[in-house]
């Protein structure tokens, strides 16, 4: 099944139905064992692997709880796949992640350091660092985890406005349904590794399968992704968390 350009494709299920496996093999980070995956029209498995990290490159990366580094600012965090990917001066990438910042509703934030910040604004200056290179993909990761429901839902006003404003195509996991219903095009239903159903919310509301019903009614949080090997491959420290 392919996902559309310019939409948002959220991806649901129980715990253990494979949604963070799915999203894992969509960002190009495991290698799949069958069939075809093709990821903005290339075909992943006949990639070099420098052909691979520069396809990476062209993805966005949102985990669930931030993964902000403590020791660094704001802005730094926010740098961090500038630092890594592209031979820029200092001020240029500062330019950027001020520009990201904005984008995010974080402006003038850059000089603080994580600890100062809310849960939402973790989740804001995650989402700033992940599209600070203007990415053709976002990934998210249960975006709205841990978060109170007024502030989830500015943050799923958000995502919107990143698939509007900068024209990229997004990708959600999350098991939030009044969340899923509000923001996507479509959604993927999974249940232990099986796709279920694709389809609109509103196909998706009328849909009778009594198979699916019951899984909505007892959708629950997956593992998170491992955003701490993720990022210690970038920098060899660990993010360090806390709570929201």
């Amino acid at each position: 099944e392919d996902v559309h350009a310019d939409e948002v494709m959220v991806i649901m299920g129980g715990s253990g139905s494979g949604k963070s496996t799915l999203l894992r093999h969509l960002m190009a980070l495991e290698h799949h064992t069958s069939g075809t995956m093709r990821i903005l029209g290339e075909d992943i498995d006949k990639l070099s692997g420098v052909e691979l990290v520069e396809l990476r490159q062209k993805l966005g990366v949102a985990f669930q709880g931030g993964a902000l580094f403590s020791s660094m600012t704001v802005g730094e965090n926010v740098m961090l796949p500038l630092f890594e990917h592209t031979g820029l001066d200092r001020k240029t990438m500062e330019i950027m992640a001020r520009m990201k910042l904005e984008v995010v509703s974080l402006g003038g934030f850059e000089n603080l350091m994580p600890s100062e910040l809310s849960g939402g604004m973790i989740k804001r200056a995650a989402f700033a660092r992940a599209i600070v290179m203007d990415p053709k993909i976002l990934f998210c990761d249960e975006p709205s985890a841990g978060l109170d429901p007024v502030v989830a839902s500015a943050l799923d006003d958000l995502i919107l406005l990143l698939r509007d404003a900068l024209g990229m195509t997004v990708v959600v996991v999350t098991h939030e349904l009044e969340s899923a219903f509000k923001i996507a095009d479509r959604i993927t239903i999974l249940d232990r590794g099986e796709i279920l159903f694709i389809g609109t919310p509103d196909e998706l509301r009328a849909d009778p399968s009594q198979r699916i019903q019951n899984l909505l009614n007892r959708v629950a949080e997956d593992d998170t992704m491992d955003a701490d090997a993720y990022l210690n491959r970038l920098t060899g420290e660990q993010p360090a968390y806390r709570p929201l």
